[in-house]
């Protein structure tokens, strides 16, 4: 039994000395593999550097160039290892083992086919503004697998791409201006045209506000101690402005609501009794 165990071993050593030279010519391949897919990828790099293509675009690209060499060269390397080895056989491998990796690596596939298609769709681009769920912040990377949002208040989220792909997204930036509105009360002692034109002139005044388009001031709601308007105004969709044009117009309104001598009135509570009150009465007799 030793003996047969050696022969063995014997057998294995000379079989992996005899592929020794064909191992190495398959390493030697890879590192040419490596070095092609790096110079095709840089090619790409210049051939689409002079096209309009999107980041997105040009990120797919380059993966699907990297990949392609790659799977060359993993191929060639296989057949200098395997001599039997050929794509006919890999096909056929693939077709009985289809269904055990298509369960295996179910996720990985979904996500890889979900960033294929969100490099390819024309909205939700890398610089853009999103919000999708609780995630709000700018597409800073979109790879096949995974993307990158950078929250306004400096977190990193990364999400897989069927998420993104699936879920309803926000694209905050997809035109350069984009509408804001706030809710703003007065009292109901207050003539509302009056209100109106202030309010109007006031949210005019303020530079951030977009002067191509309209400014509406709608009486919207009979509140329990105000009439409310809502106020709508357009302006940068995205930058510091988008941040900093709420806070004037707001500003804006109360100041001219102020001089105007325009009450913004505080919750009103009034209580009515239906008999007398008899602290009331107390008070009344001893005066």
């Amino acid at each position: 039994m030793l003996e047969t165990l050696l022969n063995q071993i014997n057998s294995m050593a000379e079989s992996l000395v005899a592929s020794l030279p064909a191992m190495v010519i398959a390493l030697i391949i890879i590192g040419i593999t490596w070095a092609v897919a790096k110079g095709a990828s840089r090619i790409s790099a210049r051939i689409i550097g002079k096209t309009e293509l999107r980041p997105s675009l040009r990120n797919l690209v380059d993966t699907l160039v990297r990949l392609g060499v790659w799977l060359g060269g993993a191929m060639i390397a296989a057949i200098v290892v395997f001599p039997d080895f050929s794509p006919t056989s890999l096909i056929a491998g693939l077709g009985i083992g289809a269904v055990a990796i298509g369960f295996a690596f179910q996720d990985f596939f979904e996500n890889f086919l979900a960033g294929v298609m969100i490099m390819l769709r024309d909205k939700m681009q890398i610089g853009d503004v999103i919000k999708s769920g609780d995630i709000h912040g700018k597409v800073e990377f979109i790879s096949l697998r995974e993307s990158h949002i950078r929250a306004f208040s400096g977190e990193l989220h990364v999400l897989p791409n069927s998420m993104l792909f699936k879920d309803p997204v926000e694209v905050v930036t997809d035109l350069e201006e984009r509408r804001f509105e706030v809710v703003i009360g007065v009292s109901y002692d207050t003539d509302l045209d009056d209100a109106d034109a202030v309010i109007r002139k006031a949210v005019g005044s303020v530079d951030l506000v977009s002067k191509d388009k309209d400014i509406q001031v709608l009486a919207d709601t009979f509140n329990s101690s105000s009439v409310d308007f809502v106020v709508r105004w357009w302006a940068a969709s995205s930058g510091p402005d988008a941040v900093m044009n709420r806070d004037q117009v707001v500003r804006a309104i109360k100041r001219g609501l102020d001089e105007a001598g325009i009450e913004i009135p505080f919750p009103y509570i009034t209580h009515t009794f239906k008999e007398s009150v008899p602290m009331a009465e107390g008070i009344r007799e001893a005066a």
